[in-house]
């Protein structure tokens, strides 16, 4: 099993860094490094959504989660094909008219503060960072788990690769290796259990009998499934690797194209989580997170063949791990390198290895106590700030600066309160879904109280983002200045 795990992994590793590294390119723009020129086609773009969206939690803690709590987890990854919905319904369109790159570019070009910038570029990190630790906590289990390797070995490898493929060309590169990531992510999980799932039916081995495990996280009430439920369809509208796809499409009719591409891609992956759920239910019912998935092949097919099915299923993992931290630290590092400093690749390369660097240091701090709670956290966080930002800043022309920070001071503040005590094990008894109303709640209250503080031009704002191109004229690339043209 060992050496079938470390080369698939390799392989996958091996294979992304070096396609990255052969999508480089002279580059002429800001847009060019940040946003793949604008020119990512619809269901490229929608691919790497889709491997971003693809997380370890998705690939590996939703099994656990089924076979530890039964039906009612089988309605997390439904939360997320609702996200795109709302995401496609109320925002493609208009954000990527209004020709920012980020969502703190966003923030100040609605509302006309500079210091409003700053302020949510703060909470995109803290976002990015819960992904990012989410990811790499998976990756040192799932490498402990196959090879006895220590953990930190997983940490560094995943860290290394995914840092290697975003400095290697920007966003050109990190979108061709996630749309490729997609692919063998899907071919390994989907293709496995197919065979495990026919080896089960085809009474090759004696299935053990189903049963609910008395151990484990995740809250199957139905509060708790509906807490999630919203936190997940809000939540994916703010996340910073998702909103930055929006930006990589040529105009408004793409962008939707790219969300539609990805709800089909998606909503073909989202069968992965049931069907290693009810194998691990049935042949391994005490087994918990990565285990489930990871040790099935083994359980059911013992010798050669489980070996090698191993190997596949470690090759889909590390490229969930992959493509999902290299698209959080390519968004992020944009974020973050274009408030604090003039926009290139260079204060973006320096940036990238800072947060990377970060992410490593808070993994080492924290205890790998499961990444779906992790990357529950950042979805919940992204529903109670970006997503009041987002709506209001696109449909409600009253909104103020005062109000967005009102509102992420409400809603994210509870959020992170809330996060904070589950984490330590203390059951605060308000659900998650309570700091969403609130954080709209108030962005609304404090703008009405502080009307002086609309932008001028709103009017001419609103139409930017809702009439179409042809009628609002050209698209504009807000950072693409002439000040910042540089030979990248």
């Amino acid at each position: 099993m060992t050496a079938a795990a470390l080369a698939g992994a390799a392989c996958v590793l091996v294979l992304a860094v070096l396609a990255g590294n052969v999508r480089a390119r002279h580059y002429t723009s800001v847009a060019d490094f940040y946003v793949a020129a604008r020119a990512v086609r619809p269901w490229r773009n929608g691919a790497a959504i889709a491997a971003e969206f693809t997380s370890a939690a998705v690939c590996l803690g939703m099994a656990g989660l089924i076979v530890t709590h039964g039906g009612p987890m089988v309605w997390y990854p439904a939360g997320a094909a609702a996200g795109f919905v709302v995401v496609l319904a109320l925002v493609v369109a208009p954000l990527r008219r209004s020709g920012t790159f980020t969502l703190p570019d966003f923030a100040q070009w609605r509302l006309g503060r500079g210091w409003l910038r700053r302020f949510s570029t703060c909470w995109v990190l803290g976002i990015g960072l819960l992904f990012l630790v989410a990811q790499f906590h998976a990756a040192g289990a799932v490498t402990a788990l196959l090879t006895g390797l220590p953990a930190w070995t997983g940490w560094l490898t995943v860290a290394g690769a995914a840092a290697g493929v975003a400095l290697a060309g920007g966003m050109r590169s990190v979108t061709g290796v996630q749309a490729a990531q997609f692919w063998v992510k899907l071919v390994a999980f989907v293709g496995v259990g197919l065979v495990l799932w026919c080896t089960w039916r085809c009474g090759q081995v004696e299935a053990g009998l189903p049963g609910f495990a008395g151990y484990g996280q995740g809250d199957q009430s139905l509060p708790g499934v509906l807490a999630v439920l919203l936190a997940c369809a809000l939540g994916t509208m703010g996340l910073p690797q998702v909103v930055v796809r929006v930006y990589a499409s040529a105009d408004g009719r793409r962008a939707r194209r790219s969300i539609v591409a990805a709800q089909v891609l998606l909503g073909v992956f989202f069968l992965v989580p049931p069907l290693y759920g009810i194998l691990g239910r049935a042949h391994l019912p005490g087994a918990d997170g990565p285990e489930v998935v990871l040790l099935l092949p083994s359980r059911m097919v013992p010798g050669v063949a489980g070996d090698l099915l191993t190997g596949v299923l470690s090759a889909g993992a590390f490229a969930a791990f992959l493509a999902t931290s290299c698209g959080v630290l390519g968004a992020v590092s944009g974020a973050v390198s274009a408030c604090v400093t003039r926009a290139g690749p260079g204060p973006f390369r320096a940036t990238l290895v800072a947060v990377c660097g970060l992410a490593l240091v808070l993994t080492a701090l924290t205890t790998p106590a499961g990444s779906v709670e992790l990357v529950l956290a950042a979805f919940s966080l992204s529903a109670a700030t970006f997503c009041p930002l987002l709506v209001l800043g696109i449909w409600w022309r009253r909104l103020t600066d005062a109000g967005v920070a009102g509102g992420f001071v409400v809603g994210g503040g509870l959020t992170a309160v809330l996060a904070g005590l589950e984490w330590v094990g203390v059951k605060s008894g308000v659900p998650l879904a309570v700091a969403v109303p609130l954080g709209f709640a108030a962005m609304v209250m404090i703008s009405l109280l502080t009307p002086g503080r609309i932008p001028r031009d709103v009017a001419g704002m609103m139409a930017r983002m809702h009439l179409p191109e042809s009628s609002a004229g050209p698209l504009i690339d807000r950072l693409s200045r002439e000040d910042d043209r540089s030979s990248f």
